[in-house]
This record gives C-alpha cells, sequence and structure tokens, in this order.
C-alpha cells in the first residue's frame, strides 16, 4: 500500500516548502499547491488522503473552496487541516465552521502539524472506506440510525452525510445514549488528546452534527445540550 498523499495548498513558498519537507521527512507523499486553481487541479488529478489548507489564498479564501469540498459527495469525508495566521478564537472558530476538522497556527511546531496529520489519519481510517472489520453493528435511537459497519447515518430513512470527527461525535453519544459527555471527555475521547481550551472546537462540530440530523436544530429532537453539564442524545 502506498503512503498516504497530503495535498497541501499555501501560496507562502517557504512555508510551502517546510510543509513538504517535514511531512516527507515522516513517510507522506505530498503534492502542492500555492492557490485554489491549483489545488482544483492537484485534486482532479489524484484524491488526496489529508488536505492542509492555508485559509488565505491569492485567488479565493480557502475558507469557500472547503465548503465546496464539504457539499460534494467525492471529497466530504477527506480530513482538512485548516493553516491559519491568526491565532484568536473567531479565526478557528470560522475554520471549523466552514467544515475543516482540525487547525494549526502558524508559525506552528512540526512536531505539532505531524500529529495532528497522523492523527486525522488514522481517524479517518478507523472510520473509513477501507475499513474491512468487524461484523454488523447497528445503533438505533427512533428514527436516528448508524449501522457501524457501513459508516452510514441515516434519519427516518434519509442518508446523512458527516464528515469523519462529526461521525465518532456522533457514534460515541449514540452508542452511549442517555449518557451526558462534557465537552473536555468529548474531546479526549475522540481527539486522543488532552482538552485545552477545547470548548468552540466541540461545540462546532456538535453544531453541524444538529443541523445535518435535526428537523429544527433550535429544537432537537436528538442531539441535546444539558446546560453546565454537556451533550448527550435522548432516549428514544
Amino acid at each position: 500500500m502506498s503512503a498516504p498523499l497530503l495535498l497541501i495548498v499555501e501560496d507562502e513558498l517557504a512555508i510551502q516548502e517546510l510543509i513538504v519537507f517535514v511531512c516527507e521527512a515522516e513517510g507522506f507523499r505530498t503534492t502542492r499547491a500555492g492557490s485554489i486553481a491549483e489545488a482544483r487541479s492537484a485534486l482532479a488529478a489524484e484524491r488526496p488522503d489529508l488536505i492542509l489548507l492555508d485559509r488565505m489564498l491569492p485567488d479565493r479564501p480557502g475558507e469557500e473552496w472547503l465548503r465546496e469540498l464539504r457539499s460534494d459527495t467525492k471529497t466530504a469525508d477527506v480530513p482538512v487541516i485548516i493553516l491559519t495566521a491568526r491565532g484568536n478564537e473567531s479565526d478557528r472558530v470560522a475554520g471549523l465552521d466552514a467544515g475543516a476538522d482540525d487547525y494549526v497556527v502558524k508559525p506552528f511546531n512540526p512536531l505539532e502539524l505531524t500529529a495532528r496529520v497522523k492523527s486525522q489519519l488514522r481517524r479517518y481510517t478507523q472510520l473509513g472506506n477501507l475499513n474491512q472489520q468487524g461484523s454488523s453493528q447497528v445503533y438505533k435511537c427512533g428514527g436516528l440510525m448508524i449501522n457501524d459497519e457501513n459508516k452510514e447515518v441515516t434519519v427516518d430513512g434519509e442518508p446523512i452525510k458527516l464528515t469523519p470527527i462529526e461521525y465518532n461525535i456522533l457514534l460515541l453519544l449514540v452508542k452511549n445514549a442517555g449518557k451526558v459527555f462534557s465537552i473536555d471527555q468529548i474531546y479526549e475521547k475522540i481527539w486522543n488528546e488532552d482538552a485545552i481550551g477545547a470548548d468552540n472546537t466541540v461545540a462546532v462540530h456538535i453544531r453541524h452534527i444538529r443541523e445535518k440530523i435535526e428537523i429544527n436544530p433550535k429544537e432537537p429532537r436528538y442531539l441535546k445540550v444539558v446546560w453546565g453539564v454537556g451533550y448527550k442524545i435522548e432516549k428514544q
């Protein structure tokens, strides 16, 4: 099996070359682009296993393209890590809100970058299309059903498309229907790292899940908040 392919979309050449160097040193294959137009061409040539995407690009904001990726069934589940030069919470939330799985703030520590890449690839592989293990595992709460063998989610019989992070959060909650998980517990179980400043990261993913599985996200049937405690899937 060939090494995972990373698509690096970054217009600053020095940063682009640094990312290529540290990622290839870890055994990954890379392809690069300095604009959205170049990224489209690279994506058409070969589907990457993960995309490292700068927020600010010369032709279009990275987040605009990310929304297109998430709306296309061919790329909806490709892990995307946003690269941002700004470290404030609003910029991080903007990247997650557009559909990013994670973010790295520039200037970044190369070890942190590769650790986050490996973490996303592990999660994607565990979720993904190549998973051939296990017998059928079906979890159901009212009209919400997850087939964990096929990684399929349906609500009232309608298929729902989730990113790997969204899927894993929903699976955790559905498998433990009625149990309340704090933000820190969700983050540590899904991201497998200490929850430091995880509030916005988890909240954005929870909001995305609600928008996909609830008829009215403001009055959810399934994914409930327990104020001051955390989140749960309501037993049906």
